[in-house]
């Protein structure tokens, strides 16, 4: 809080929106885990992303999801802030049993379909981002309780694209706000 030169008190400073920086985060480690999941880079795997996914999937959406709170926007701050939560873990449980693993990736994939219907009306990029992400985190519980490589390589190209749309949107928002007009749509 901070007082003015009348000394009242503002009820609080806004600051500049994150959703951005959440969206671009969200975006490239979607699309590295998700690629390095899909075996097209050869001699990487998933286990390849955990530092991208602790340090930009983890700790910047993590920030970015508590600066999108502190200006009252409940919908990205929730999903920053848990996402980021699910990458911070996500990179360091490597060494989880293949239940574990499958039991954390659908309790997940019930936070991304939280996300996926809260954020229904936001448009058709909302809910492409986190609906594919939800349909990726299913298919790849479910590749992991039944030691299904293709169908954990399908659920990575899923989040790859998933990624694809969050960079998009990020990339929209800057482009359209910088610009001055609508170059890249969103809706």
């Amino acid at each position: 809080m901070s007082n003015d030169a009348s000394g009242a008190t503002n009820a609080r400073s806004t600051g500049a929106d994150a959703g951005n920086l959440g969206y671009l985060a969200l975006g490239l480690t979607l699309l590295a885990y998700g690629l390095l999941s899909t075996g097209i880079l050869h001699g990487t795997g998933v286990g390849d992303a955990a530092h991208l996914a602790h340090l930009l999937g983890g700790v910047t959406l993590f920030i970015a999801g508590l600066w999108q709170l502190r200006r009252g926007e409940g919908f990205t701050g929730t999903a920053f802030t848990s996402l980021g939560a699910f990458w911070a873990t996500w990179s360091v449980a490597g060494g989880a049993s293949k239940n574990a693993a499958g039991l954390f990736l659908l309790l997940w994939a019930l936070l991304a379909l939280s996300l996926t219907a809260a954020g229904w009306g936001a448009g058709l990029v909302s809910r492409a981002v986190y609906g594919l992400f939800t349909l990726s985190l299913v298919l790849n519980a479910i590749a992991v309780y039944g030691s299904y490589s293709g169908l954990g390589k399908a659920a990575g190209w899923i989040a790859a694209v998933a990624g694809l749309v969050a960079w998009y949107w990020a990339t929209s928002a800057l482009s359209n706000g910088s610009w001055g007009k609508v170059a890249l749509p969103v809706k």
